[in-house]
């Protein structure tokens, strides 16, 4: 797929842009790139839309800062602000994943003007994720370990990344991933979304309380998902006050546009293509 180079600041982004006509904006979450959305470009790119899917900050073939600070929501933010003033596109649809989607719900948020349409996957909004409860805390145990700078990431790759072979089991591109954080700096900077934004101080529902989204929305959830709860995601309907829609999809894992991609692409191009009455 093509790609092309676009400087931000004093980084440099990956971009895989892709087709003509209303822009979707892709964006991945860990441990991926945007060659998470492979499948679903080319059928976006058929469907009449312009696909458009960075290296999000840390990622892929993107520029990997090393400071923690680097990785904030309000950096991140910033990120996507600036991709679409660069690519010269007052707003997009959004579709996102894993961090992907807690920064697509946020932006979803804060700036109303550039979301046509948003489509989340696995991950709720803000609010209704540190609302969801003891159970998804026991789900995300592992944003407390990673925030344990050099400790995590020696763990984490010892006995040939035997702990995040296991932390990641569902992921059907394990091996993949593996090559590409085994690159200088590609864990520590994909651990510092986590670092940045999830220390045990800011994970309260006071730090995350985002505005509502009025953007139409599009929420899919997978039952075999070992990260996030099915309470997280439908009580994403209490924070958007545009059209909300939701799918559960059973027997996928975390990784289901990955699992399940015909399912996952019929869903978004349909929801994409819709036009509210």
């Amino acid at each position: 797929m093509p790609t092309r180079t676009i400087r931000l600041g004093e980084l440099d982004f990956n971009v895989r842009d892709e087709g003509a006509g209303e822009p979707v904006l892709l964006l991945h979450g860990f441990p991926d790139s945007s060659a998470l959305w492979r499948h679903l470009i080319p059928e976006l790119v058929a469907n009449g839309f312009r696909a458009i899917a960075p290296d999000l900050r840390g990622f892929g073939d993107s520029a990997r800062p090393q400071d923690v600070e680097a990785y904030r929501m309000q950096t991140l933010l910033g990120d996507v602000n600036g991709l679409l003033d660069a690519l010269e596109l007052p707003a997009a649809h959004l579709v996102t994943h894993d961090w992907g989607a807690a920064l697509g719900w946020a932006f979803a948020a804060y700036f109303p003007q550039r979301v046509q349409r948003h489509v989340a996957l696995s991950v709720g909004h803000l609010t209704s994720f540190f609302n969801a409860g003891l159970s998804q805390r026991e789900k995300s145990w592992y944003m407390l370990f990673f925030q344990f700078a050099g400790v995590a990431e020696t763990q984490l790759v010892a006995n040939d990344w035997a702990l995040f072979r296991d932390f990641v089991r569902h992921h059907p591109e394990c091996e993949k991933w593996i090559a590409g954080l085994s690159r200088p700096g590609a864990l520590t900077a994909g651990l510092n979304w986590y670092r940045a934004n999830m220390v045990p101080e800011a994970m309260t529902v006071e730090r995350w309380t985002l505005p509502n989204v009025s953007a139409p929305t599009l929420a899919i959830w997978s039952s075999n998902d070992a990260y996030l709860t099915e309470t997280q995601i439908l009580g994403s309907r209490e924070f958007v006050t545009g059209t909300w829609e939701y799918r559960r999809l059973e027997g996928a894992s975390h990784w289901l546009q990955l699992d399940r991609p015909a399912t996952v692409n019929a869903a978004i191009v349909e929801f994409l293509k819709r036009r509210e009455s």
